[in-house]
């Protein structure tokens, strides 16, 4: 094997093959790295690439980071079917075979402490969002119609602006639909998070995401993680898709199951 060591996990030594097709980052098959108790999950990616200095050009290249991520995440996912991975951070690379093991030696017992925790359980992700009533803005819950132009007066007839005090009056009252609607969802989002993280091991609530970054329509209220052992994950998602549909304008999406990202360091 030539060229930098990329690492995409670290895990317990298992026996399952992973698919002969698989490649990771960089076109090249991923390999397993023994050392002691552990295995690393590595492959060959060529200098110029990864190196630090050309390494950190490409983090700014946009179309490069999505493509070498989502072979990075293919690599995780193979190894989640086979495995509990510990996945590492995007980018991780190290000189040699030599460099790899160093840093199985220097942090065997996190690892190891890591992994006992982990070891037959998966994440979940639960995200629950507000959506927009229909000719309501997702952000800002302004109404669909037109606003008053200079000189309109209070009486209108179809297809013209509306006046200025009916428009004000609309406004008023599609912020407070928006404002009720929006503590409902909160509302609901507490009550499925406490359901949810008393049927797993463990939680984390993260950040909502903004609609503006994510793409996603509607506000998001909810934007949790869930440890689940893998043997009860069925019994999970029939948990969640029981709620999807016992409210109306709220949304909820689950996603997983997923290599423990959320749970792979120590709890907070």
């Amino acid at each position: 094997m030539t060229g930098l060591r990329y690492v995409y996990a670290v895990c317990r030594p298992f026996g399952a093959a992973l698919q002969s097709q698989l490649t990771g980052v960089a076109g090249a098959p991923p390999k397993l790295l023994h050392h002691r108790g552990l295995v690393a999950v590595v492959s060959s990616v060529p200098e110029r690439d990864f190196a630090e200095e050309p390494l950190h050009a490409h983090l700014e290249d946009l179309d490069w980071l999505t493509a070498t991520a989502r072979a990075h995440q293919g690599v995780i996912d193979a190894l989640t079917t086979v495995t509990t991975p510990l996945p590492l951070r995007l980018g991780t690379v190290f000189r040699d075979d030599s460099g790899v093991r160093m840093m199985l030696e220097a942090r065997e017992g996190d690892f190891l402490r890591t992994l006992d925790r982990l070891t037959g359980r998966v994440e979940w992700g639960v995200k629950v969002y507000a959506e927009p009533a229909p000719g309501q803005s997702a952000e800002a819950g302004e109404p669909a119609a037109t606003p008053p132009g200079p000189g309109v007066e209070s009486g209108r007839t179809a297809g013209t602006p509306m006046s200025g005090r009916d428009y004000l009056r609309r406004r008023s009252r599609s912020v407070r639909e928006r404002e009720s609607g929006l503590r409902k969802a909160e509302e609901f989002a507490e009550r499925l998070h406490e359901r949810l993280a008393a049927h797993a091991e463990d939680a984390r609530l993260h950040a909502p995401q903004s609609a503006q970054l994510s793409g996603a329509s509607g506000r998001n209220v909810l934007n949790a993680a869930y440890l689940v052992p893998r043997a009860e994950s069925e019994e999970f998602v029939e948990i969640v898709d029981r709620t999807k549909d016992e409210m109306p304008g709220i949304r909820v999406e689950l996603t997983g199951p997923w290599a423990a990202y959320s749970f792979a360091g120590e709890k907070p």
